[in-house]
């Protein structure tokens, strides 16, 4: 076993162990299908055991003052930044996404994240309401507890950290379930956490998601749960939540995402933000991936001419490596399902461009790799305008008149991103106020900024993040009335 992690604990109420089963997971380097550690299957009686080490914690981390939670935030984002190089280095390993926007993105997105609501803590103040005029009456803001948050495989850290940041400067304890097809970092963040947050402040439980991530959804002491992934598994999370009792579940899922390009732009600049929002370097495994590319038809032919010299022009290889643009798919199983929906786009008449199967040469014999793929002629009729296929697959169409583009860009159950390009700032805020998406860019390209809501419409999920409303999520609002004699 290559080995790239020798931590192998998880953290349960700030001490470091194993599963209640003995048993284990092996963690797969994407692009050698070698091993390279291993994490312990967690279990229920060990999300349990999280649960009630919450709940011990709690209630003495929320009656800290803001300020003294946000020391002890900063001192955990101080950590974490002195390990940065060797979370990146586990991370490109474990997961396939490339090292060079992995190294300006992830870990310190997670740092800022953690300072961000750290300074943000103050803000949470409630209301005065003059409903009255003899009485007063006003509102608090008070932590749930105990909350989870269900991480996804695309960015292990990032969302270990940035996503549970809120939780914590509300005062809550945080229970954090990471991929069990790349949970490796979280062993390191295990030990970061237990130095430097106080005990079951912070709890990691690795393990399947059928076993863990289902303890997690379904424990009556867990009423705060957030979740990025895809609409079937938020669904199932849903249904199983509902049976056992009634919860506060944000969902971040999938998206099939919109680019819509006026007449009036520079075709090839749009190449250049086309290939940037597909985001090749995590594979297309991002959900808010412009993955549909509408183009007016004036300048279809040359935007797709320009858009496939560039994809075709992306250098597959070594995740590890500066030189690298494209990288393996996170798992088999996954490599299998982009390569079934490349199949269907064929069958469906899709006209392939580019890519669609195992990148050529003796080294791709072996990992998952898929070579990044260019559709054009794609109508909406298509399962690959349709469907969701997290991966490096873009599909191309044309568009004629305004309402035709709103109609095409709002054709699928997704919403959560999209992108408008034109120079005409009327039409680009009235189609943007016509699409159907939770977050919208008008020219730009799948950019995050810190303090910004994200969050999905329609199948893309429900809540938002990044922002003061995600710190908000993390309270229940009380009303106090009072009598004044």
């Amino acid at each position: 076993m290559e080995r790239v992690c020798e931590a192998e604990r998880m953290l349960i109420g700030g001490e470091l162990v194993e599963s209640v089963t003995g048993e284990w997971l092996t963690s797969i380097n994407p692009a050698t299908e070698e091993p390279i550690g291993r994490v312990p299957a967690g279990s229920s009686e060990d999300v349990d055991r999280a649960v009630q080490a919450a709940e011990k914690a709690w209630p003495a981390w929320a009656a800290l003052t803001p300020m003294e939670r946000a020391a002890a935030m900063n001192q955990f984002a101080d950590a974490i930044a002195v390990r940065a190089d060797e979370i990146l280095r586990i991370e490109v390993s474990d997961t396939g996404n490339t090292i060079r926007p992995m190294r300006m993105i992830d870990v310190p997105t997670a740092v800022e994240s953690l300072r961000y609501y750290a300074g943000l803590g103050p803000d949470l103040r409630g209301d005065t309401i003059p409903a009255t005029s003899q009485n007063l009456h006003l509102t608090l803001h008070e932590p749930y507890g105990v909350v989870a948050r269900i991480a996804p495989f695309n960015h292990p850290i990032m969302f270990a950290v940035a996503r549970t940041a809120a939780a914590l400067a509300a005062g809550n304890a945080v229970i954090v379930k990471p991929p069990e097809t790349s949970p490796l970092s979280s062993m390191v963040l295990a030990e970061i956490a237990r130095d430097t947050l106080p005990p079951g402040v912070f709890n990691i439980i690795t393990g399947e998601g059928a076993v863990v991530g289902n303890a997690i959804v379904r424990h009556p002491g867990i009423k705060r749960i957030a979740f990025i992934g895809s609409p079937e598994t938020g669904r199932a999370i849903q249904r199983s939540a509902a049976e056992v009792g009634v919860k506060h579940i944000t969902l971040e899922l999938g998206g099939k995402n919109p680019m819509i390009v006026f007449p009036d732009c520079d075709p090839e600049k749009i190449a250049d933000a086309a290939v940037f929002g597909m985001n090749f370097s995590w594979q297309g495994q991002s959900c808010g991936s412009l993955s549909r590319l509408l183009v007016h038809k004036d300048i279809y032919d040359h935007v797709l001419n320009a858009v496939v010299e560039r994809v075709a022009a992306l250098r597959i290889g070594d995740p590890l490596s500066d030189a690298t643009d494209v990288g393996p798919v996170n798992s088999e199983l996954h490599m299998q399902r982009i390569l079934a929906h490349c199949d269907n786009a064929d069958a469906d008449g899709a006209r392939r461009m580019l890519g669609g199967a195992r990148p050529e040469g003796k080294q791709f014999l072996k990992g998952f790799w898929v070579a990044p793929t260019v559709y054009a002629d794609v109508t909406p009729d298509m399962r690959l305008w349709q469907q969701e296929v997290f991966g490096p697959v873009m599909a191309i169409g044309r568009w004629k008149d305004f309402d035709e583009a709103v109609a095409m860009a709002n054709s699928t159950e997704y919403g959560l991103t999209a992108a408008v390009w034109t120079h005409d700032i009327n039409a680009a805020l009235k189609m943007a106020k016509q699409i159907r998406s939770g977050h919208i860019w008008i020219n730009g390209s799948s950019m995050h900024f810190l303090g910004v809501p994200f969050g999905g419409m329609k199948s893309s999920g429900v809540g938002r993040e990044e922002g003061r409303e995600e710190l908000l999520s993390y309270t229940e609002s009380k009303t106090i009335n009072i009598m004044l004699s």
